[in-house]
C-alpha cells in the first residue's frame, strides 16, 4: 500500500460515533447548510418506507438535521412510490425529470436527475433495498462534510454478510473493483466499500462530475473525484453492518462487466474492450448463450445542463 495511502486511512478513516449527532447538528446550524437524502429505488417496496421512515422520525422530526427526503422512483411496478410517500418522503419520477432528455435505465441515470429535484448544499446517496437500517448511516456519512470544510465527498465502511458468512458480501467489489483500483488508482486501494451505495457530497462536486448511467456510477465517481479534488477531499466512516438484497450470479456478472467498462472509459488507453458480455444458461439441448449490452452510457456534469443553470441563477 502506499505512504500517502496509509497515511489517509489514519486521518481519513472514522466511525460514526466520532462525531456525536449534537456536533454534528451544532455544525449544520454553525454552516447554515442543507441536507438532502435521496433514495434510488426499483421495486423496493418491501424495505423503503421503513428507511424514509427512520430518516424522517431520527433526523428530520427529533432533530433537524435532514432537510429533505426524496425518492427518485425509476420506473417500479410496485407500490414503491405509495409506500415511500405514506412514509414521507416526496417522490420524483425519473421519466419526468429533465424530460428533454430521454432517460434510459440505470442507477447512475437516476442519481444524475436527482440533482435537479433536489436543493441540498449536501446530497447523500442511500440505497433503497437496505433490511435493519439505522439512521447512523446518514449521520456517518454527512457527519464529515458539516464538520470539516475540506472534505468533499465520504462513503460509507461497513461489513456486508452473505448468509450466514461475516463479510461475504462484497463480490464485485472483491472479484472486480478493489483489483481495478489497487492496480490503476492505487491511491483509492484504502476504501473500504467502494462500490457501496450510502455516500454523500457536496453539491459543488456532484454537479461537476459526469454520472455513468448504470452499475459503474460509483466507481466513477470516486475516480473523477480523486482527479478533480484530490483524495485528502475524500473519506470514509464505519456505519457497523449492511444488511440487503443479494443478487445471483449471473446479475452481478453484469454488473462487474459494467464496472470494468467504466473502468475502462477512464483509463483512456488506446484499445477498446467490446462492450458485451455473453453469460450461459441450460437449455432443453445444453448450455445456450445469452449475451448482454454492458456498454456504459454518461451523463455530462449538470453544470452543463441549461435547466439546471437556469434553476441556480433563479
Amino acid at each position: 500500500m502506499l505512504e500517502e495511502v496509509e497515511r489517509w486511512l489514519s486521518t481519513r478513516s472514522w466511525s460514526v460515533s466520532d462525531r456525536p449527532l449534537h456536533h454534528v447538528l451544532a455544525a449544520k446550524q454553525r454552516s447554515g447548510q442543507t441536507v438532502s437524502v435521496v433514495l434510488p429505488a426499483l421495486n423496493e417496496e418491501e424495505t423503503v418506507g421503513e428507511i424514509v421512515a427512520a430518516i424522517r422520525h431520527d433526523l428530520m422530526c427529533q432533530v433537524p438535521l435532514v432537510d429533505e427526503i426524496v425518492v427518485v422512483d425509476s420506473g417500479s411496478t410496485d407500490a414503491t412510490s405509495k409506500v415511500a410517500a405514506a412514509a414521507g418522503a416526496r417522490v420524483a419520477h425519473r421519466d419526468d425529470v429533465l424530460p428533454r432528455v430521454p432517460p434510459v435505465p440505470g442507477k447512475g441515470e437516476v442519481l444524475w436527475r436527482s440533482l435537479l429535484v433536489t436543493g441540498g448544499d449536501i446530497v447523500a446517496f442511500v440505497d433503497a433495498d437496505l433490511k435493519e437500517f439505522s439512521s447512523d448511516f446518514v449521520t456517518g456519512i454527512v457527519g464529515p462534510l458539516l464538520t470539516d470544510p475540506d472534505v468533499h465527498l465520504v462513503k460509507a465502511m461497513y461489513d456486508r454478510p452473505l448468509g450466514g458468512a461475516a463479510g461475504q458480501g462484497g463480490r464485485v467489489t472483491e472479484l472486480m473493483a478493489r483489483p481495478l483500483l489497487n492496480m490503476h488508482w492505487p491511491r483509492l486501494a484504502g476504501f473500504v466499500q467502494p462500490l457501496g451505495g450510502e455516500y454523500a457530497a457536496r453539491r459543488s462536486l456532484l454537479e461537476q462530475l459526469p454520472f455513468p448511467v448504470g452499475y459503474g456510477v460509483e466507481l466513477g465517481m470516486l475516480v473523477d473525484a480523486l482527479h478533480l479534488v484530490g483524495l485528502d477531499a475524500l473519506a470514509q466512516v464505519d456505519v457497523g453492518v449492511r444488511r440487503h438484497r443479494h443478487q445471483d450470479g449471473q446479475a452481478l456478472g453484469r454488473m462487474a462487466a459494467a464496472i470494468y467498462r467504466t473502468a475502462q472509459l477512464r483509463l483512456a488507453r488506446g484499445h477498446l474492450i467490446r462492450p458485451s458480455l455473453t453469460q450461459f444458461e441450460r437449455g432443453a439441448d445444453g448450455f445456450e448463450p445469452r449475451t448482454f449490452s454492458v456498454d456504459t452510457e454518461e451523463r455530462p456534469p449538470m453544470l452543463e445542463i441549461a435547466e439546471y443553470a437556469r434553476r441556480k441563477v433563479a
